[in-house]
């Protein structure tokens, strides 16, 4: 571990929302930076209304919710975010947030475009990344090698990520995933600059 890897006492956390489009790699380099800055740094949590799946552990991977109750959380305004997807319940809880951030710890956040704008309302000092393919033909060639999707699906993410990517203006920073060291040696500095920003 780091030895600057230590939660910055007497100074809030800072809230990190890394966006990009499907198969960029950003969940990938999201943990490395994690990995890199923690404990001061955690991976934030959701919460959602489907049953667990596998090894899946509550308040590890989800906090999982029965339906009503979490219907019943979007009515008292618990979530910063949240969205209904394939009929299921996904949000991120406004306390796992702001728990660890008057904590010092800061959080990081993998979510949508769509997301990334309604956390931006309710946290307008949060720190928004975006994660770029460094073309749209190298793109498609990492979806076809992770052989996941059928053609129309393939097709679909390549459209939603042409339509993501207009989004781009809206973030604090940019960081092209061409070679992953030098992208991850990117995004340490920008962490850095927000957690140390005596050593910026």
């Amino acid at each position: 571990m780091n030895t600057e890897n230590v939660i910055q006492k007497n100074r809030k956390g800072r809230l990190f929302v890394v966006s990009g489009p499907s198969g960029v790699g950003k969940t990938v380099l999201a943990a490395e930076i994690v990995s890199f800055f923690s404990p001061g740094l955690v991976y934030s949590v959701s919460a959602t209304s489907r049953n667990p799946r596998g090894n899946e552990k509550d308040g590890k991977d989800y906090f999982f919710l029965a339906k009503g109750d979490f219907e019943t959380a979007i009515s008292e305004n618990k979530f910063a975010e949240w969205a209904l997807v394939h009929g299921n319940y996904y949000g991120t809880p406004k306390s796992f947030l702001d728990s660890n951030l008057e904590k010092s710890i800061s959080v990081l956040m993998n979510i949508d475009v769509q997301g990334a704008d309604k956390i931006a309302e309710s946290y307008p000092e949060s720190v928004k990344i975006f994660i770029l393919p460094p073309s749209m033909d190298v793109l498609e060639e990492r979806l076809r090698k992770r052989n996941m999707d059928s053609e129309k699906d393939l097709v679909k993410r390549l459209s939603n990520a042409k339509e993501e990517i207009l989004h781009k203006t809206n973030y604090h920073h940019l960081v092209i995933n061409d070679n992953f060291d030098k992208a991850v040696a990117e995004l340490k500095s920008i962490f850095s600059s927000y957690i140390f920003p005596e050593k910026a």
